[in-house]
């Protein structure tokens, strides 16, 4: 390993520990940026090499502008406290059924409006559930965190690391449901009980019932409608095989401008109150990883690729593990991006592709870092006074994440 190698590995590693860690309790943002323009100084990154890694991610920058402005729009409408109102009602005084309602409502989100959704748009109205409910909000929300991960490929929309991974081409969707609809149940269905039954002292009991509901404004039901357009307009996308970005981008936009423009409310105050720091944080992590590229890194993934097709079934079980862990080292939308770009240069069989895909989007449960729609989750939970810390995540991703991913993997070796 040269000097530049070297340093180079250990700029990117510190850059990933400040965004896990957040020393100072700076914004992840910061760390990631910070890295990269730290490569960029010392001349280890070629600004021309940053500004190609910074583009890469423009369809995901579009995809989460679109959705934070939904979000943010169907906040300051009301519509998050009138879900939760009706959630609560629906559960009957039932803590427990209270929960199942939220898990089934985050598999809906997620599988049609994508992991990032359910962080941006689903997290405030479920905290606003359990403050009506007067139940413990924790529970509740680590539901909307992992249920956005593990139900993230029963879609190509659910997740935009699918997208990354298969460089935009994506399977067609009889194909994907032949790969990853048995899978997906199973990552489901064993997320479910995992947290279930690692948070059940906290779920047992009885919750407020009946709490007052109050009428859907004229712009809450204009929001709702948006995000409903915005999910048939993804599934549409989705399947002419277009990226998803731009489309989510301007439904964002149109939404909020005719939410705006019906409640005389000021577009530029609630952009305002978007958590923009999320696009920087994207960028920095794009770098990190050309840079880590460029040190020959993805030749070294490629080639353990090839190693590994010799024998698909125990290479696909491998590199799905490895990747899943490796995800919550680097984030799973720059690891996918690595192992894409690997699987470019490798072509290993579907199968070890299918286990990679598997591995990068239900990997990231085990960590707040783990994926961009946790750490998405983790702003939005700041914003309403909660917060969770590195080692309280892994206490329940561990016991969560790795059941759930031997149940996922091991379905999607039995189907062949």
């Amino acid at each position: 390993m040269n000097l530049a190698t070297g340093v180079t590995w250990g700029i990117c590693a510190a850059a990933t520990a400040g965004v896990v860690g957040r020393p100072f309790k700076w914004p992840e943002a910061i760390w990631a940026v910070g890295g990269a323009a730290l490569l960029l100084l010392l001349g280890f990154m070629p600004l021309q090499a940053a500004v190609g890694a910074v583009g890469k991610g423009l369809d995901v920058y579009l995809f989460l502008i679109g959705m934070m402005l939904l979000s943010e729009t169907a906040r300051e409408q009301g519509l998050f406290d009138w879900v939760a109102a009706t959630a609560v009602n629906r559960a009957g005084g039932s803590t427990p059924r209270l929960f199942l309602l939220v898990y089934a409502t985050g598999i809906v989100t997620t599988v049609f409006l994508s992991n990032d959704a359910t962080a941006v748009v689903l997290t405030p109205a479920v905290y606003a559930a359990a403050r009506k409910a007067k139940a413990d909000p924790l529970p509740l929300l680590f539901a909307c965190a992992l249920i956005a991960n593990a139900a993230s490929f029963v879609l190509p929309i659910s997740n935009p690391a699918n997208l990354v991974l298969y460089g935009g081409k994506m399977p067609p969707l009889g194909e994907w449901f032949g790969s990853f609809a048995l899978p997906s149940i199973a990552s489901i269905l064993v997320t479910y009980l995992a947290l279930r039954w690692s948070e059940r002292d906290r779920i047992a009991g009885i919750c407020e019932r009946d709490v007052e509901r109050p009428p859907l404004s004229a712009g809450g039901k204009a929001a709702f409608a948006g995000i409903a357009v915005t999910a048939v307009l993804l599934i549409i996308v989705s399947a002419l095989d277009q990226p998803l970005g731009l489309p989510t981008c301007l439904a964002g936009v149109v939404t909020t401008l005719g939410v705006c423009a019906l409640a005389r409310r000021s577009p530029i105050a609630l952009a305002k109150s978007v958590s923009w720091s999320v696009l920087p944080l994207v960028a920095g992590l794009f770098v990190l990883v050309e840079a880590l590229d460029r040190t020959g890194v993805v030749g070294h993934v490629a080639d353990a690729l090839k190693s590994l097709a010799t024998d698909p079934v125990r290479g696909a079980a491998l590199s799905g593990t490895v990747l899943a862990f490796a995800s919550n080292l680097m984030n799973n939308l720059p690891s996918g991006l690595v192992a894409s770009t690997a699987v470019a240069q490798a072509h290993p069989p579907r199968l070890i592709i299918d286990a990679l895909l598997i591995g990068v989007d239900l990997g990231p449960n085990l960590s707040i870092t783990g994926s961009l729609a946790t750490i998405l989750w983790l702003q939005a939970i700041r914003r309403e006074g909660e917060d969770v810390g590195f080692w309280r995540f892994l206490k329940v991703g561990s016991v969560v994440m790795v059941p759930a991913l031997a149940a996922a993997l091991g379905t999607r070796l039995l189907i062949g």
